[in-house]
């Protein structure tokens, strides 16, 4: 490749004689002359003597700022001058007669080092250290509206209704509100009033209170507000007709109370010590330590010290509240709640009659059941929520503050039990319940035994998030509609049936059903709509942010779940179709074609379980569905709405109609998460514990042209036992009357749940709940009776057919049992450590009853005694087992995902990336299944036990067979 040089004569040119000092470059010998005026270079070779040509070298075009080129070119000679010799000698005059033919030079090495390297080095560098303080900016800005999110919530929820009481007074009108701000807004300056006046009492009373220590502890109008939104959202979320038991709500609001405190008061502290900042007198007030206290903290919202700021927190925090003390403070303001908290229907009475004013909130006592579907066992102490306040709730949800919103910076690096997570807000490691067994675990574990897990939540933790504004526009206009389509519940409620006239008993029998039926179908709506509301609340609130992260803790099994409750990827179709990837990758020619794959599995019905090849097919043959979707999803045919997960398809179908619009479909950006799902993931992990060759090939850890499908196959089998019951005489066979009403309605999707659940312990009254429920769906059988029944009869067959198929995986489930039993019955918890070092401890306590008086009433907390719950700790310790693992599988995955430079997030048996990278995770995943169960697993755990326990006798390894685990590696439906 030869460089063109255009030559002009030029005045004032100096001429340099340049001698190559680099060990292996050829000496040079050419005559250059530069010209001080101009700018230029002049070129003179060395066979002649007579003949000047200026050049003028122009670099390439650059996609970047860089700066002005007669600069850089100066400042470059100067720059490198001294690595060249410049003999004066050389100097020469041009005259303009002089002239100035066209050549071409062959490309000599020194000149895209002294020109264009420089101008590049200089201008990436420019580019780099402005980028860099660009994000260091940015970074600073957000981290300080993150702390101000997690510190300063209730502060500025204090001054807005501080501000709207003003505008009430004087204006004399009540401004126009959201429902319940109109209703917080009530109820505000009495509360606040009432709080102060006990803060008050307490303070001269003689005989204290139990709780009079802790009331003092935040201002009047801040623990006012705390009080109605955790009210009002334990109603909102709860299930009970407007009924919140006492002794929950007290210690949840005493919870929030107290976590409320720490920061408030370390934040007084802070205030405090920067108001002393100068003076001789207020120096020598101060002792050594308050004065680098004061020096620390001053800078604390402008510098990064979040550590040292955390470390100080840690060091000035009381000591814990513990229950008792939470549920006396949060039952007496629970009871001045009651006694200042008023509604009003709307004023469409006669002028004469005397307004409808009630209390919002009752204390009484209600018989309520332990769990749904049991008898009435006591009656509990509760607080009703009046009707009026309920109407409307729905609807205003988004009002609520909600804390542990996502954070806007990457959250702190796991190092503790309670060291990582949220900036300010208390985060664990670990969701314990208050078992303390499982906290003086995690308490003494050493940092270097938990490293990797602390690796991989941090590795989950980091992966940037956002909101999908397409199809969160969508959402939006189907819920304005009414919702009730794409996974949404309907906004409105059902008609609870009038009162039949007729004095038939059988009638009003069956009228009362109605009724019942009715208003239990109303609780459940009124439920999910406050949820889809807070959802969507929070979707809004981060919808123009560039990106978010959630950080992750786990359970004390060692499952990994995002801290955020509400908008997250583990929870519904809508909160999947409304997330994405903050960063975008190109999608590949891989990538595009696992966004149709993905696409196919979202729509499901069956087109998950073909080949790779069908699923491609299926998607070609709808692609004018697709486009049709993406581009008038509200309008149009409304393709996307009969898949089995509309939201997260019409994502897909926006994406793939996208790239197959662009000219080039391989280079178009994606942010879309593909998901590869485990094949009854549970099974899968008994399969490779017990190595069972049969078992391994029905949920697809060996080759096959097309996916196993472990579901359909126990479908056929229930359908062949109850084909043949239907054929028994019904008078001698009690079941043949019910298996004639079913045999047509076995599908895979009614016994699908059972089996996934089969491996996790699902009870026989776990699974006929979960067949009734389909049952239900499918609405043949009308009768409440005769459905349970049938889903008694269903539940056990299903039951039966899943022993016989997996007898492996049973034997493997009854010997975990069996050692849990032995240890159980030492009054023992049963303990393991996870491969990655996570060591685990089951919860299940006797729990006993420890009797309080509060302001309210005499409230029973329950907590953990010292004898073990044998029962549970062996029912639960095979499913707790293989969650552990599977757990284990995600976190060995995430790790080794970074490693490679891939995005990944975790859904327990659902592993996500870029389509780009999907070929790459693919190959990990199964790599780290394989490097998982090549660990003697089920050995170590025995040898574990009888080091523990050497006393004790535990029952012998089970039978295993002698299956393959490499075939693992070439199964390309293992997860798919």
């Amino acid at each position: 490749m030869a460089s063109t040089a255009s030559f002009s004569p030029s005045p004032q040119a100096q001429t340099y004689t340049c001698s190559s000092r680099w060990s292996k470059a050829p000496k040079l010998n050419h005559k250059f002359l530069f010209s001080s005026t101009s700018n230029s270079l002049f070129f003179k070779p060395s066979h002649s003597s007579s003949t000047h040509f200026p050049l003028n070298l122009k670099p390439p075009p650059e996609p970047v700022h860089i700066p002005p080129l007669r600069d850089s070119i100066q400042d470059n000679i100067v720059e490198n001058s001294m690595n060249f010799q410049i003999p004066m000698s050389e100097f020469h005059l041009i005259t303009p007669q002089e002239s100035a033919p066209r050549i071409f030079i062959q490309d000599p090495p020194w000149i895209a080092s002294l020109f264009l390297k420089g101008i590049y080095k200089r201008a990436n560098q420019e580019l780099k250290l402005e980028s860099k303080e660009i994000e260091r900016r940015n970074y600073n800005v957000l981290r300080r509206r993150q702390i101000k999110a997690e510190t300063e919530a209730w502060e500025r929820m204090v001054d807005e209704y501080k501000d709207l009481e003003k505008v009430m007074r004087e204006k004399k009108l009540a401004p126009n509100l959201p429902y319940v701000k109109a209703l917080f807004l009530g109820w505000f300056e009495p509360l606040r009033e009432a709080i102060a006046r006990e803060q008050k009492t307490q303070q001269t009373k003689k005989h204290k209170a139990a709780f009079a220590p802790h009331i003092d502890l935040l201002p009047a109008d801040k623990m006012a507000l705390i009080v109605m939104h955790k009210m009002m959202g334990l109603v909102m979320v709860g299930n009970q007709d407007g009924c919140v038991q006492v002794v929950q709500a007290a210690v949840h609001i005493g919870m929030a109370i107290e976590q409320e405190v720490r920061i408030h008061s370390f934040l007084e502290k802070t205030k405090n010590l920067q108001k002393k900042k100068t003076g001789v007198a207020d120096e020598d007030g101060l002792s050594k330590e308050k004065e680098i206290l004061r020096k620390r903290v001053n800078g604390l919202i402008r510098r990064k010290r979040l550590n040292e700021v955390q470390k100080l927190l840690i060091k000035e925090e009381m000591k814990p509240w513990g229950r008792d003390k939470q549920a006396k403070l949060g039952s007496r303001l629970i009871e001045l709640l009651t006694e200042t908290a008023y509604v009003q229907p709307p004023l469409s009475q006669l002028a004469d009659s005397p307004p409808d004013v009630r209390p919002a909130f009752r204390h009484r006592f209600k018989a309520v059941a332990k769990s749904p579907g049991q008898k009435i066992v006591k009656n509990y102490g509760v607080i009703e929520c009046d009707p009026l306040v309920l109407t409307g709730l729905d609807k205003t949800a988004k009002h609520m503050l909600i804390p542990y919103v996502p954070m806007l910076v990457p959250p702190k690096r796991w190092k503790g039990y309670d060291k990582g997570g949220h900036l300010f807000l208390p985060s664990y490691v670990m969701r314990t319940h208050g078992s303390r067994k499982q906290v003086d675990a995690m308490r003494n574990i050493s940092r270097n035994q938990m490293q990797k897990v602390f690796e991989a939540l941090d590795m989950l933790g980091s992966t940037k998030w956002r909101v999908n504004k397409k199809v969160l526009s969508v959402v939006e206009s189907i819920w304005a509609r009414g919702g009730n389509i794409a996974g949404l519940v309907n906004r409105e409620d059902v008609p609870v049936p009038d009162k039949s006239p007729s004095e038939d008993l059988k009638e009003i029998q069956e009228w009362k059903w109605s009724v019942r039926k009715a208003k239990k179908i109303n609780q459940e709506r009124h439920s999910q709509r406050c949820d889809t509301e807070l959802k969507l609340s929070v979707a809004r609130k981060m919808k123009d942010e560039e990106g978010f992260y959630y950080p992750h803790n786990l359970d004390f099994r060692g499952r990994a779940y995002p801290m955020h409750p509400h908008l997250n990827h583990l929870s519904s179709d809508l909160c999947r179709g409304v997330l994405e990837f903050a960063e975008g990758r190109p999608l590949g020619k891989s990538g595009l074609r696992w966004l149709k794959i993905h696409l196919a599995n979202l729509y499901a019905g069956g087109v998950e379980k073909l080949s790779y090849e069908g699923r491609l097919a299926f998607v070609d043959n709808h692609i004018d569905d697709i486009f049709d979707s993406a581009t008038n999803p509200v309008n149009g045919n409304r393709w996307w709405l009969t898949a089995e997960d509309p939201l997260q398809c019409l994502a897909a179908c926006i994406n793939l109609s996208e790239a197959l619009n662009s000219p080039s479909p391989h280079t178009v950006i994606s942010h879309l998460p593909i998901h590869q799902d485990g094949s009854c993931n549970g099974l899968q992990h008994y399969a490779a514990l017990g190595r069972d060759s049969l078992e391994a090939a029905a949920v697809n850890l060996v080759d096959g042209d097309k996916p196993a499908d472990v579901y359909s196959e126990i479908a056929a089998r229930v359908h062949e036992i109850m084909k043949r019951d239907s054929n028994k005489d019904p008078t001698t066979s009690p079941n043949a009357l019910l298996a004639r009403i079913l045999v047509n309605q076995i599908d895979r999707k009614l016994v699908k749940q059972t089996v996934m659940t089969s491996v996790y312990g699902v009870t026989y009254v776990g699974a006929r709940e979960q067949i009734k429920r389909r049952l239900e769906e499918k609405g043949l059988i009308t009768d409440d009776r005769l459905l349970f029944t049938a889903a008694c009869y269903a539940a056990k067959v299903t039951l039966a057919a899943l022993g016989e198929i997996f007898q492996a995986a049973r034997g493997i489930m009854s010997w975990l049992g069996d050692c849990a039993k032995v240890i159980a019955s030492e009054n023992q918890p049963v303990r393991w450590t996870t491969p990655l070092g996570l060591p685990v401890v089951q919860p299940y306590c006797k729990s006993e009853r420890h009797l309080i008086r509060t302001s309210l009433q005499v409230l029973a907390l329950q907590r953990e005694s010292n004898s073990v719950d044998i029962r549970k700790q062996r029912t639960a310790f095979p499913p707790n087992f293989v969650h552990s693992l599977d757990g284990s599988h995600m976190m060995m995955t995430a790790l080794a995902c970074r490693d490679a430079g891939l995005r990944f997030a975790g859904v327990h048996d659902s592993f996500w990336t870029h389509p780009c990278d999907v070929d790459q995770m693919n190959e990990i995943l199964r790599e780290k299944f394989v490097e998982l169960y090549s660990m003697p697993i089920l050995e170590s755990l025995l040898e574990s036990f009888q080091a523990s326990y050497p006393a004790l006798t535990f029952p012998p390894l089970p039978e295993r067979g002698d299956f393959d685990l490499l075939q693992v590696l070439e199964s390309p439906y293992f997860f798919n």
